[in-house]
């Protein structure tokens, strides 16, 4: 058996050595004993630096979404998946079940099909930290589509270029986001972007601040509905270990943003495990990391690493000095968070309101 879950430091160099000793093998126990697979890979790992080119676990067939998702239910479907604490304290926080999370990502999973997102397709997300965000990211990863998502806090030029970069055929965004005590009208900008946007065939809109918003005839559609008529079955599509996943684009401080692909099986298997063992998840436990899932933190540590540990991930929608700079410990106090994981930029900042 190979350690999956390191728990005392002697323990942990063991493993270390190991997986710096014995890449494959190493890496080989640990996919093999805690995920699921359709087709076993033929290699572990290929590379050739001079390319650079690197393959893990080629030749595999899997969905991350039943990696995170299907293979829970029987056991823990009803287990709190995401917990979602809204910007403003006043309203509920949503516990949304394994079972539920089932259910809404193969209803957005259907939707994105109804509107001719295939596999391989490229879909751009432009959401605040709403649920919707990490379910549209599944829906996508369900049916084989690549998500590209954009920090809702970036301009209508930093998203067009990004959205023309990768080809995106569909944006999917939200009428407006609060941002502590403001608003911010997220579809005026994705509005503005779009006018360099001409491959952009459809923009599904998430109802969030109730704003007034244009609507463009033939292109923009309210998502909700369109979710309340969805089917809540729809079976993953079986992907290539080397296949996409996402993009994630780099800031563009240095120049021109740059498009990290990910590809589907070594990211899964490398979140999970370095999930587990630097947080020490246990079953029990409630973990926050207050990122937003527009960085590759996010996607790794609030979305697909959790997820596949079958663990409860917070998202918080609002900002930390709103209503007050005790924001973050009210919440760990409300949610009894166990695992608290935030930015050193976050706690000095803090540290000065004490």
């Amino acid at each position: 058996m190979s350690n999956y879950h390191i728990k005392h430091l002697e323990e942990y160099f063991k493993v270390y050595r190991k997986s710096v000793q014995q890449p494959e093998v190493f890496w080989s126990e640990i996919a093999e004993e805690h995920f699921l697979w359709r087709k076993k890979w033929d290699k572990v790992l290929e590379w050739d630096f001079s390319k650079p080119e690197i393959k893990w676990f080629d030749g595999a067939k899997l969905n991350i979404t039943e990696n995170c998702i299907d293979r829970h239910l029987l056991t823990n479907g009803e287990k709190t998946a995401i917990l979602f604490e809204p910007n403003n304290p006043d309203e509920s926080a949503q516990h949304i079940s394994y079972n539920e999370l089932a259910e809404r990502v193969n209803q957005m999973a259907n939707v994105l099909k109804s509107k001719g997102v295939e596999k391989g397709d490229r879909v751009c997300i432009y959401l605040p930290m709403i649920p919707e965000l990490a379910i549209s990211l599944l829906a996508c990863a369900r049916i084989g589509a690549i998500h590209s998502v954009v920090f809702a806090g970036f301009s209508s030029t930093a998203l067009s270029s990004r959205i023309n970069d990768s080809d995106c055929k569909m944006v999917i965004t939200s009428d407006g986001s609060y941002r502590g005590a403001k608003t911010i009208d997220l579809k005026s900008i994705v509005d503005e972007a779009l006018n360099d946007c001409p491959n952009v065939e459809n923009v599904l809109v998430v109802k969030r601040i109730n704003s007034n918003i244009q609507m463009k005839e033939g292109r923009d559609v309210w998502l909700q509905p369109l979710l309340d008529n969805a089917s809540k079955e729809c079976a993953p599509t079986i992907m290539d270990a080397e296949d996409p996943l996402f993009i994630l684009y780099t800031s563009g401080s240095t120049g021109k943003p740059k498009g990290m692909v990910h590809t589907t099986a070594g990211y899964m298997v490398y979140t999970a495990y370095t999930f587990k063992n630097i947080f020490q998840y246990t079953d029990d436990d409630v973990y926050w990391c207050t990122a937003d899932i527009g960085w590759i933190t996010g996607h790794s540590y609030i979305v697909y690493g959790p997820l596949a540990n079958v663990a409860t991930t917070v998202m918080f929608e609002g900002v930390p000095s709103y209503p007050d700079f005790g924001r973050f410990w009210e919440i760990i106090d409300k949610h009894k968070v166990t695992q608290f994981y935030t930015a050193p930029t976050a706690i000095r900042a803090l540290a000065k309101e004490n």
